[in-house]
C-alpha cells in the first residue's frame, strides 16, 4: 500500500504527515498514546465543530497505520477494560410500580436532560439493567435524557454520533464522500430507546420520541454548539416493528447490510436493520450537501 494513498478518518495523509506523524511519536513516547494523538491534533487543528480536539479520531487514525504496518505505536498505559464488568453505586431509589392505560389519561409528560448530571448515572443503570443491548458505552457527542409520566420514570433516550457508513442513508441524502466528511455532524443517532418493562401504557412511546425531538435541535447546539438537520435510528427488525417511529413520521428508507465494526475493522453478522430517517428541517437536503 502507498502511503500517498492512504485516507482515514476523512484525512488525507502525505510523506509529510507520516514523517512528522513518526518523528511526533518518538519525541513523546514516554506520555503516551492519547497524549500524543492530543500533541497531533492541536499541531494539525484538527477540531470537531464544536472546536474540541478530534483526540478520540486521532487515536482511530494511529490504530490504523499500526495496523498496516506503518508506524509503530507506545505500549498502552492501560490494559483495555471495555469487557470488564460495570458496577454500579448509590443508584438513587426509583418506582418500580407498574402503569397501564393510555398516555392521555395520564397528568404530565416531563423529560429531563442527564448528561453531565448527578441523574446519568441512573441513566446507565436503567438501560444497562433492561435494554436488550446494554449501556452503549457512547464515544464522542452524546446526549442522554430521563421520561418521567406524572413524576414516575418510564423511559430513557439516548443520542450520538451518527453512523459513519450506511449505503441506504447516502442514497437517500445524495451524498458523495467529501459532502458527507463535512456534513456528517449535522446528523444524530438515537443510540438507545427503553420503556421500562413494567410500563404498558398505549401511544407512550410515539408521544416521548414527539416531545424529545422538539428538545433536541436548541439542547444539542446548547450543549455541542453547532446545529443538527437529521435524525437516524436502526431498528432491528427481528425484535421490533419500528411502530412508535412510523407513528411519529419518521422515513424507514431501507436496510442495512449486516456489518459491524470490531476494533479498527469490520465483520457480517447477517443482521440487517430497518434504517429510519427524521427530517429536521424542510431543506435537509440542501444543507447536508452543501460544501
Amino acid at each position: 500500500m502507498q502511503k500517498s494513498e492512504l485516507v482515514i478518518r476523512g484525512r488525507n495523509l502525505s510523506s509529510d504527515d507520516f514523517q512528522f506523524i513518526k518523528a511526533t511519536i518518538n519525541l513523546h513516547w514516554e506520555k503516551g498514546r492519547s497524549h500524543i494523538s492530543r500533541v497531533l491534533c492541536d499541531q494539525w487543528d484538527w477540531r470537531q465543530p464544536n472546536g474540541r480536539l478530534k483526540d478520540r479520531g486521532c487515536r482511530v487514525l494511529l490504530l490504523q497505520l499500526e495496523q498496516h504496518d506503518l508506524i509503530t505505536l507506545p505500549p498502552r498505559k492501560n490494559e483495555k477494560n471495555n469487557f470488564n464488568k460495570l458496577v454500579f453505586e448509590d443508584i438513587p431509589d426509583f418506582s418500580t410500580t407498574p402503569l397501564i392505560g393510555k398516555v392521555g389519561n395520564y397528568r404530565s409528560l416531563k423529560i429531563e436532560m442527564v448528561r453531565r448530571t448527578d441523574k446519568e448515572k441512573l441513566w446507565d443503570y436503567l438501560v444497562h439493567k433492561h435494554h436488550y443491548l446494554g449501556n452503549p458505552g457512547i464515544v464522542g457527542s452524546y446526549l442522554k435524557y430521563i421520561v418521567y409520566l406524572d413524576d414516575q420514570i418510564v423511559a430513557c433516550l439516548g443520542w450520538g454520533a451518527p453512523a459513519w457508513r450506511v449505503a441506504v442513508r447516502e442514497q437517500f441524502i445524495g451524498w458523495d464522500d467529501v459532502q458527507k466528511r463535512k456534513q456528517l455532524h449535522l446528523i444524530i443517532n438515537n443510540v438507545r430507546f427503553l420503556i421500562l418493562p413494567w410500563i404498558q401504557v398505549k401511544y407512550l412511546a410515539s408521544r416521548i420520541l414527539a416531545t424529545n425531538i422538539k428538545m433536541l435541535p436548541s439542547d444539542w447546539h446548547a450543549f455541542y454548539g453547532h446545529r443538527i438537520v437529521l435524525l437516524e435510528t436502526f431498528v432491528d427488525i427481528s425484535r421490533f416493528n419500528a411502530t412508535c417511529y412510523r407513528a411519529s413520521n419518521w422515513i424507514h428508507v431501507g436496510h442495512t447490510k449486516g456489518t459491524a465494526k470490531c476494533g479498527n475493522s469490520h465483520f457480517y453478522h447477517g443482521k440487517t436493520k430497518a434504517v429510519y430517517l427524521y427530517p429536521l428541517t424542510k431543506d435537509f437536503k440542501e444543507q447536508l450537501t452543501n460544501e
